[in-house]
């Protein structure tokens, strides 16, 4: 999604919404934690609530990368759900070296599609321009 798509949604919704998704385990309603995948249950429930206010959706990625390759493929199955006109922001916080930082942004725009990333721009230059 570009800028003028994400101006678009935000006039079409009257809305600045962007509906942070960090699925605490420890949180998470006791009567979705007998389900198969409760992260992927809970991360569903708030996306169908909000789809027709958000504008963008803001997966912590921590919560899923906590729980190794499951919570990968509970993060591949979230970002599936999300609708495709609405921009999707990795909460990653990445940032490192130019090599690492680009294979940071090839990851997180070409393998899981997302529209932007947040990144820490601690190491420098090089840290951030693959993300641009």
């Amino acid at each position: 999604m570009n800028r003028s798509e994400l101006f678009s949604q935000v006039q079409k919704k009257s809305s600045f919404l962007c509906v942070g998704l960090d699925p605490d385990l420890e949180k998470i309603p006791a009567h979705l934690l007998s389900e198969p995948d409760p992260i992927f249950s809970f991360c569903k429930a708030i996306i169908e609530e909000t789809a027709d206010f958000a504008v963008a959706y803001k997966p912590n990625i921590a919560f899923f990368e906590a729980l190794g390759a499951k919570g990968w493929e509970t993060l591949a199955k979230v970002t599936e759900l999300i609708p495709k006109d609405i921009f999707t922001i990795a909460d990653a916080k990445r940032g490192d070296i130019g090599n690492t930082s680009s294979l940071y942004a090839k990851a997180f725009f070409e393998t899981m599609n997302f529209d932007s990333i947040t990144v820490a721009p601690y190491m420098g230059k090089d840290s951030v321009t693959p993300f641009l």
